[in-house]
């Protein structure tokens, strides 16, 4: 009876850590980072007008001006969808606590396309290819971007549900 319990167990463990293994936060860095940071901050009703000023310079390489602090680009959920069989459909909605942004086309293949830059696994059904992240958390530090040396973009989030 106990080889069979120990042999349950032992079935059951990778499992167990395969479960622990996708519950983990991803991270990601440097201009994956940066890309995908910019184009949530692009949509997001937390951050000041000059937060987003700053980010959309940084990512076009013209730095962040006069801002110096550290910005934190957040968002509760990001789903995207793209139609592999109907080839002109793409949505994305992000969700910012309580508010949610919908938009189709060019913004959503710009912000499903980064996702894949920055390495989110991609999951399919029906017709359908998702791209979705939730507990999104970038931080951007002007001051190490502008050394030019990598650092500086730092992202993390969780697959979404």
């Amino acid at each position: 009876m106990k080889i069979v319990k120990l042999a349950a167990l032992a079935c059951a463990l990778p499992f167990c850590f395969a479960a622990a293994a996708q519950a983990a936060p991803a991270t990601i860095s440097g201009s994956p980072a940066l890309a995908l940071a910019a184009v949530v901050a692009a949509h997001s009703p937390l951050l000041s007008p000059a937060e987003k000023k700053a980010v959309a310079a940084i990512f076009d390489g013209k730095g962040a001006g006069p801002y110096k602090d550290k910005i934190v680009v957040t968002a509760d959920q990001i789903v995207c969808r793209a139609g592999n069989v109907d080839i002109t459909a793409r949505s994305c909605e992000l969700t910012f606590g309580k508010k949610t942004e919908t938009f189709p086309g060019r913004e959503a293949n710009e912000l499903y396309a980064t996702e894949v830059y920055a390495g989110v696994p991609s999951d399919g059904a029906a017709g359908k290819i998702f791209e979705s992240v939730s507990k999104l958390k970038c931080a951007l530090d002007p001051k190490a971007i502008a050394q030019n040396d990598g650092s500086g973009a730092d992202c993390s989030y969780e697959a979404a549900n």
